[in-house]
């Protein structure tokens, strides 16, 4: 089981996706909303099978996965993943904390070996460190929110495969909302990341470029992804 956290305290990740393979159900319910709570977008995989194939066909910024489960056993799941060219960051978590132990995890791929009991804020603070590891080594060049999905490096946003032809401003708005896909982005944020305005001009241009980009995005299409929230901003997600 896992130790009591004190207090979630913000980290520098948010929005990244994050997968949980636990077969804990307690463990796993609070450590998925510990992390939803600092901010991540959380899936769960409740056994090893489940989790090797959500980890093999969607993309992670980073793993956390309990070394003992049902149908694969967590080592595997990493020695497989880095066979297969994964290179994402890998959290590995254990009841098996002697040093050979964390050796034999670390020998097969896993980035960060954490014994349990544990304390929320150490597994928070490991994982960030992971995180920025793996920023540093490998700069995220696509983003995918649904069947939405953006190229960083040929500058082209498609949905279910059909080009959507964007104006480099729109291009920026929609890369700042999928970098924070599942939270809401607020107008002073979007101001200082996509108009460099570090102060609320009171225009409606924020209003006019997002009409313009759902329009783009979601006409069209059945399940909308860029919703706004009354009094808040605005924020894109996949639909349930």
């Amino acid at each position: 089981m896992v130790a009591a956290a004190s207090a979630i305290r913000p980290n520098l990740s948010i929005g990244m996706k994050i997968l949980v393979i636990e077969d804990d159900r307690e463990a796993a319910a609070y450590l998925v909303k510990g992390l939803e709570e600092s901010g991540y977008v959380v899936d769960h995989a409740a056994t090893g099978t489940d989790g090797m194939f959500l980890a093999s066909s969607q993309p992670y910024d980073a793993l956390v996965v309990d070394r003992m489960l049902p149908g694969m056993d967590g080592l595997t799941i990493v020695e497989t993943l880095r066979r297969q060219g994964r290179t994402m960051p890998v959290l590995i978590l254990s009841a098996m904390g002697e040093v050979d132990d964390r050796v034999m995890g670390l020998k097969a791929g896993g980035d960060d070996y954490l014994a349990k009991p544990y304390a929320f804020a150490e597994l928070l603070a490991r994982l960030e460190a992971v995180l920025r590891r793996g920023q540093s080594g490998q700069p995220t060049t696509r983003l995918i929110v649904g069947d939405l999905e953006m190229d960083l490096l040929s500058r082209t946003v498609k949905r279910r495969g059909q080009v959507i032809d964007l104006l480099p401003r729109e291009f920026r708005l929609l890369e700042c909302l999928m970098r924070h896909a599942g939270q809401v982005v607020t107008r002073t944020m979007l101001l200082e990341k996509v108009w460099d305005y570090h102060f609320d001009p009171q225009t409606n241009v924020i209003d006019v470029h997002v009409s313009r980009l759902r329009q783009k995005i979601d006409r069209g299409f059945d399940k909308p992804l860029l919703n706004t929230v009354r009094g808040a901003g605005y924020c894109l997600r996949e639909p349930a």
